[in-house]
């Protein structure tokens, strides 16, 4: 038997070819479906928290379209300042094109702080309030992501003669097996949401603030940080690095979470309900 698995799964799930429309073919990706699915799934699971405690979907519906927005543009955003600021200061017009690929996940949570900042000063509602729900279902939505990176055959890891290594076929890297971190980001991603929507509701709806998106930080950049020493270099400059860029961008976030539970506990010291 073989000690690894060829994977040879097409990105895409259908193609139109070009002959067939005038402005040219297209097609429809795993990747595009799954980061879609990581928003209708949160929605429902967002659904049930709201009905949980008393809010409208109409107020939901605004949450989402804020979550969409600030993601896709802190994602984009991320990619283009923390990975290849040069290219795109010479190509502006390729920062619209994010079919092209590119998107960072430090930059996606920056982009989601923001917006959801925006979002409860808005509706006046506490910060840490929205961010304690709101990370249950980032988390799941970063194991769909990275469930998409995995049948894009890309962010992969080293050379790697465990029996579960991937040969990545449809890559530049295809000749050797390779660590599948994408399924290990994914495992741990799904993991911590389970946790999390678990912790929620042991607590009857009502966590005491802070827990559960400081637990979300240090738990997943902390995984993050732990995966990236299997990686390969995403861009050039990471490969004299002793940390990658991914491991620096999330040092301050796992920082910001240790900082999170000691504030919760100082703060709220009565026995939570």
């Amino acid at each position: 038997m073989l000690n690894y698995i060829t994977w040879n799964v097409s990105p895409d799930i259908f193609r139109i070819p070009d002959h067939v429309w005038l402005i040219g073919g297209f097609a429809v990706r795993w990747y595009g479906l799954l980061f879609a699915l990581a928003f209708v799934v949160g929605y429902i699971i967002m659904q049930k928290i709201f009905k949980n405690e008393g809010l409208s979907n109409k107020l939901l519906d605004e949450l989402s379209t804020y979550m969409i927005i600030f993601t896709i543009v802190g994602a984009r955003l991320g990619h283009v300042f923390f990975y290849e600021p040069g290219y795109f200061l010479d190509h502006p017009l390729e920062i619209l094109m994010i079919w092209k690929g590119g998107l960072a996940s430090h930059g996606a949570a920056i982009g989601i702080l923001v917006g959801l900042y925006i979002f409860a000063r808005k509706n006046h509602k506490p910060y840490i309030w929205i961010m304690d729900r709101i990370v249950i279902v980032v988390a799941l939505g970063g194991a769909f992501v990275r469930t998409g990176n995995l049948m894009n055959s890309e962010i992969f890891g080293d050379v790697t003669s465990l029996p579960w290594g991937f040969k990545f076929v449809n890559s530049n890297y295809g000749v050797n097996p390779r660590h599948p971190t994408q399924i290990y980001e994914a495992l741990s991603y799904l993991a911590l949401f389970f946790f999390l929507y678990r912790y929620y509701w042991k607590h009857k709806g009502h966590p005491r603030p802070g827990t559960l998106f400081g637990y979300f930080l240090i738990v997943l950049f902390t995984a993050r940080f732990l995966i990236e020493f299997i990686k390969i270099p995403q861009v050039g400059f990471e490969k004299n690095m002793a940390l990658d860029m991914g491991q620096w961008l999330s040092i301050p976030f796992i920082l910001a979470g240790i900082a999170l539970l000691i504030w919760s506990g100082r703060k709220y010291k009565k026995p939570e309900t």
